[in-house]
C-alpha cells in the first residue's frame, strides 16, 4: 500500500510521525519524541517541526501504555518501540547520530527508567547518546475536574490549548491517572549515565522541584533548566520557542562533547 501523507506532507503512519530536515541540508542527528499521559503525536507537531528546521531528523511515537503492575514488561515493550523507531530512520549510512530520546510526562519517566538501572536487564534497548526529560512527574495528582482545569495544568498557550481541544485522540482526564510508584522511583533514582537535559516549568503543579534537584544532582552529566511561567506541557507552553532553543543548544553541545559553543564573558542582563 503506498505511503499516505497528511496535509503538511509528512508521512502519516499508524504508530509514528516524521519531521525531516530541510532539503539540501545535512541531517545533524536523530531525535525520538515520546509523549505522555493523554497526548497524541499531533501534540508535538510544532516541537518536531522546529527541531527539524534546525536539520534534525525527528520521529514522534505514540504515547506508551504503562502497566502499573508490570514495570519490567512495560519497559520491555517500550524498548521494542524505541528500537523500531530508531531502526526506521536508518538510511544507507545507518542512523544519523547522535540519537537523543525526548520524553514528556510519563514519557520522560519511561525514558529515564529505561536508560537507568531499571532498564539494565531489558533486552534490546536502543543505543542513545542523550536524553531530554520534560515535565518529569512527581507524586502530586492533577486534581482537575474539568477539561478547562486540565488545560490550566497543562498550558497557558492559546494555540496549544486549541490543539489539545480539537484533537479527538487526546484522552481528557489523563493527568488524573496516578503514575505508578515503581516507575517514579525508577525514573528519579535510576541514575542514567547518559547526558540529560531536564526541563521543568516553574508553574507546573505536577513536578516536585525538590525531587528534580536531587535527581539532577545525582546524575553525572545532567542539566536542570527551569522555565519561568511554564506549566506541565513545558515543550509546548507559551515559552515553546525558548524551550526549543534550549533543546537545540543541548543537541549542538552534545555534538561538541558537552563543551558549550557559546559562553558569556560579560553581560548587562
Amino acid at each position: 500500500m503506498p505511503e499516505q501523507s497528511d496535509q503538511s506532507g509528512r508521512p502519516d503512519r499508524s504508530d509514528h510521525t516524521d519531521h525531516f530536515a530541510p532539503e539540501g541540508l545535512r541531517t545533524r542527528g536523530t531525535v525520538v519524541v515520546v509523549p505522555g499521559r493523554g497526548e497524541t503525536r499531533a501534540t508535538y507537531d510544532r516541537f518536531g517541526s522546529r527541531l527539524a528546521a534546525d536539520a534534525y531528523r525527528v520521529r514522534v511515537v505514540d504515547a506508551p501504555a504503562v502497566d502499573a503492575g508490570d514495570l519490567p514488561g512495560t519497559l520491555s515493550r517500550f524498548a521494542a518501540r524505541l528500537t523500531a523507531a530508531v531502526d526506521g530512520v536508518r538510511g544507507e549510512d545507518g542512523t544519523v547520530r547522535p540519537v537523543v530520546v525526548v520524553g514528556s510526562d510519563t514519557g520522560a519517566a519511561l525514558v529515564a527508567a529505561l536508560y537507568g538501572t531499571a532498564g539494565a536487564s531489558v533486552a534490546g534497548v536502543p543505543e542513545a547518546e542523550a536524553v531530554v526529560l520534560a515535565g518529569l512527574p512527581g507524586r502530586a495528582p492533577a486534581a482537575a475536574d474539568t477539561w478547562d482545569g486540565e488545560l490550566d495544568v497543562r498550558t497557558s498557550c492559546p494555540a496549544h490549548r486549541r490543539v489539545l481541544t480539537d484533537d479527538a485522540g487526546v484522552r481528557r482526564g489523563a493527568l488524573n491517572d496516578a503514575v505508578p510508584e515503581e516507575l517514579l522511583a525508577a525514573a528519579h533514582d535510576g541514575g542514567t549515565a547518559l547526558p540529560a537535559l531536564i526541563l521543568a516549568g516553574d508553574a507546573d503543579p505536577l513536578v516536585d522541584r525538590d525531587e528534580l534537584h536531587r535527581t539532577a544532582k545525582s546524575l553525572a552529566r545532567a542539566r536542570l533548566s527551569v522555565v519561568r511561567g511554564a506549566h506541565h506541557d513545558v515543550l509546548n507552553d507559551l515559552q515553546h520557542r525558548s524551550v526549543a532553543a534550549e533543546v537545540v543548544t543541548f543537541l549542538e553541545t552534545l555534538r561538541e562533547d558537552l563543551v558549550p559553543l557559546v559562553t558569556v564573558e560579560t553581560s548587562a542582563w
